[in-house]
């Protein structure tokens, strides 16, 4: 049986790599031959030759079945004509609702809609926002709750997330949701007639839960008004980690403790165990009724049934994460197990809850949580092997036990930091060197003190609530302080460049090599199995060659720049909030996962949020060496750019035989108080060799003629990154004319709502017979600069399925 869940687990994840769903007659088909082979897999005598064919099978049963559950969720698609159209929908609010400081985001089940007045079918379920001013008297969004049953006028649009490296699948995610469109609520006057809500609960078994998870969520915040850990406290309760703020998370990340700052495996076996014991405890006890209530049911299962129901509860409350249900469904086999009279073993078990999990969420496979949360339980088991006499210590007496149990919590401790590095870099390209002490002094804190007084809390009527609520904020700020300390420490955290497949196998052999059970020879040796993970290092374009990656930063710029050894960045990309930016959600992780801890230098074109808002997150979290922009000197960026220069037509510089030269803006304009900010874009050429780029960021018309009439001979470009982004106001025929693009690239956001790019933008283009990539349409674009100029779209180099919608 383990063989062939294996199988299955490997079948789903290779349904996640292809760029195209096989068709159902090609899957009815797959699945006839899995039968057979589970048929001739009966007949086979030699035992490998059994264990193949049940693998195999597993394997197909595995894309078929994930194959079948990803049609059915494609199916019901938001029809192209209907996109950026007027609606009104009604329908019950379905989650817990995300409230941030310009309004509120929540998932909707739409149960009819209208165009016009015309009744139309859209998907069951969509994601909305509703932007609207927080300060605004009696505004509707801030009575959105879970439950409640409303009529909104929405405009909405195909899911569509940014498509870039090592990047967050946006995409997939909404798929796994079943949220098959997203959108926004209407906020003008004759919208705000329409949306009103019809009722304020509807009860179902999802809103009921939704509901008591706002509830406690409500109380928890109320009784922890402006407390910096307010969020962890309702992370540790339901398992909503949205108001954790991203500094906080990033300590929690150089810590190696934010598997503890949600609902983890370990606090819902803890829960249960709980409830368990007191369930036996009185249940042998007939609850001193004298009704002996064991001889009609043994306390042991009353014991395993009480456990797994308060296991489901806790996890419905957590939002049914990867690891809470992990925990679950294994806790779930443990429970029939000793219902049925057959205890299995813990790796049946641990096949078993990877089979639920998977067939009911067959992406789960995509996400870290599922491989991090079953491969830690594997290394243990595996680790464990021949230790069985060593942990049996109950007749020992209490204060030897508790060294014995020390000893066997230390090494597990250790075999789980060992164990999980090669994955571990492999997800994350980085490893927390302080987490075995960290987690050592954060897992018995958190989970014997802060969850529970937590959880207590919550439930507690006032003022038990406000001061059980208290101390576990005050228990897990005194922690988070030594979190802080360790995470500042210099080396805190090993980074890497994320590894190939070859270098993560050759580091997981070493892996199991050190922790072999007892009597493996020479343990030591499985660390030159670490040595392809210890020296990879970032890589460079060959000397006198040059890289660029236009990122797909949604509507804005950013573009990375690299040659043999210099790394210049091009814009920053949006800001949204005081969390996220351009910078957090696309840049860094993509700098991070190519081990990139350094920029030679970062031109900011002009101060257009769309261009500078990440600005800041990149000076705090990679070293930067010179800033260039055309910024107003008293800007944040300014005062925070580690050496400011203003860029003024005329700079130039050479890096590993490339040419960058600023021809625009001239040195006079700054003193123009009337130009916008447009108007003196940092306008940047580079030159390798006898290919180009131009990057003019967002010049109009004015500044193209400008430029066309001073320096036409400067202007001759291979590549282009179009000007403001395709809007009507550039892209003037002259400037094209003096260009003489081969290619051009738009980088604006899916269906933005400037319209960018504009169609005769675009014809233009065409007219002069230039190539033209889009972001919204490519995704990620990298061009290679050598003796020819190569490019590939993200979305067609790393094409899924769900792409193709």
């Amino acid at each position: 049986m383990r063989g062939m869940i294996i199988g299955f687990v490997a079948g789903v994840a290779l349904l996640q790599v292809q760029p195209l769903l096989p068709t159902y007659p090609w899957l009815l088909a797959a699945f006839a031959c899995a039968l057979l082979f589970l048929v001739a897999a009966r007949r086979l005598r030699a035992e490998a030759w059994l264990h193949a064919a049940r693998l195999l099978a597993g394997a197909i049963t595995g894309f078929v079945w994930a194959a079948a559950v990803a049609h059915a969720y494609l199916e019901p698609a938001l029809p192209s004509s209907l996109e950026g159209r007027d609606l009104v929908v009604v329908g019950v609010v379905d989650s817990l609702p995300s409230r941030m400081e310009q309004g509120v985001r929540f998932n909707f089940r739409i149960e009819s809609a209208h165009l016009e007045g015309e009744a139309i079918s859209l998907p069951s379920r969509v994601t909305l926002g509703w932007y609207a001013d927080p300060e605004e008297p009696n505004n509707p969004a801030l009575e959105i709750q879970p439950g409640a049953r409303w009529q909104l006028a929405v405009r909405l649009q195909k899911p569509h997330g940014n498509a870039n490296p090592e990047g967050f699948d946006y995409e997939v995610w909404l798929l796994q949701q079943g949220l098959r469109a997203t959108g926004q609520v209407r906020t003008t006057p004759a919208s705000m007639q329409t949306n009103r809500r019809i009722d304020a609960f509807v009860p179902q078994m999802d809103t009921i839960v939704e509901r008591m998870r706002g509830i406690l969520r409500d109380r928890i915040l109320a009784a922890l008004p402006n407390k910096p850990y307010a969020g962890a406290m309702v992370a540790l309760v339901i398992g909503d980690q949205r108001a954790i703020a991203q500094s906080d998370w990033e300590i929690f990340n150089r810590t190696g403790i934010g598997h503890l700052v949600s609902i983890s495996g370990l606090h819902i076996t803890m829960v249960a165990g709980l409830f368990a014991g007191l369930a036996h405890f009185l249940w042998r006890r007939s609850f001193f009724t004298g009704l002996q209530l064991s001889l009609l049911l043994p306390a042991q299962k009353v014991a395993a049934l009480t456990g797994a129901a308060i296991a489901l509860l806790y996890v419905l409350l957590a939002g049914f994460g990867i690891p809470a249900q992990r925990t679950l469904y294994m806790l779930w086999v443990i429970a029939a197990a000793i219902w049925c009279g057959r205890i299995g073993s813990i790796s049946h078990v641990l096949c078993i809850a990877a089979l639920v999990v998977l067939v009911l969420d067959p992406w789960a496979v995509l996400w870290p949580g599922f491989w991090l949360s079953f491969f830690a339980v594997g290394i243990i088991l595996y680790a464990s092997a021949g230790r069985g006499r060593e942990q049996s210590f109950g007749h020992l007496p209490w204060r030897e036990r508790m060294i014995h149990q020390l000893r066997a919590a230390s090494y597990a401790q250790y075999v789980v930091t060992i164990g999980l590095v090669p994955l571990t870099i492999l997800l994350f390209g980085q490893v927390s060197l302080v987490s075995p002490i960290a987690n050592a002094i954060a897992i018995p804190l958190v989970t014997l003190l802060v969850t529970p007084l937590s959880l207590a809390g919550s439930v507690l009527p006032e003022p038990a609530s406000t001061i059980t609520l208290a101390l576990a904020h005050t228990l897990f700020e005194w922690l988070a302080s030594i979190l802080t300390w360790f995470s500042a420490l210099p080396g805190a955290v090993w980074s890497a460049p994320l590894p190939s497949f070859g270098m993560f196998l050759c580091g997981l052999i070493g892996t199991l090599w050190m922790l072999a059970p007892r009597g493996w020879p020479a343990r030591w040796l499985g660390i030159i199995g670490w040595l392809p993970l210890l020296c990879n290092s970032a890589t460079f374009p060959a000397p006198g060659n040059m890289t660029v990656t236009a990122f797909d930063i949604g509507q804005g710029t950013a573009v990375l720049i690299e040659t043999a050894h210099h790394r210049l960045l091009y814009d920053t990309g949006p800001f949204y909030s005081p969390e996220s930016d351009g910078a957090t959600r696309v840049l860094i992780p993509y700098l991070k996962a190519r081990g990139i801890e350094q920029l030679d230098g970062v031109i900011i074109s002009h101060s257009d949020n769309d261009h500078s808002g990440g600005a800041l997150s990149i000076f705090n979290r990679i070293n930067v060496g010179l800033v260039v922009s055309s910024l107003p000197l008293d800007l944040p960026i300014v005062a925070a750019s580690p050496a400011h220069r203003r860029c003024e037509a005329g700079q130039k510089w050479t890096w590993d035989g490339v040419d960058f030269e600023i021809l625009h803006p001239r040195a006079g304009s700054y003193d123009n108080v009337k130009l916008k900010p447009n108007a003196r874009s940092c306008t940047l050429k580079i030159t390798q060799g006898k290919h180009s780029i131009l990057l003019p960021g967002d010049i109009e018309g004015p500044q193209e003629t400008e430029l066309a009439d001073s320096v036409p001979e400067k202007l001759h470009a291979t590549v282009l990154l179009a000007p403001h982004h395709g809007s009507g106001t550039s892209s003037t025929v002259k400037f094209l004319e003096a260009v003489q693009p081969q290619l051009a690239i738009f980088q604006m956001g899916y269906r933005n709502r400037y319209r960018h790019p504009k169609q005769q933008v675009l014809d233009r283009y065409e007219t002069l017979g230039v190539r033209r990539l889009r972001s919204d349409e490519s995704g990620a674009v990298t061009l290679e600069f050598g003796d020819l100029v190569l490019f590939s779209e993200y979305r067609k180099t790393h094409a899924r399925y769900w792409y193709e919608q």
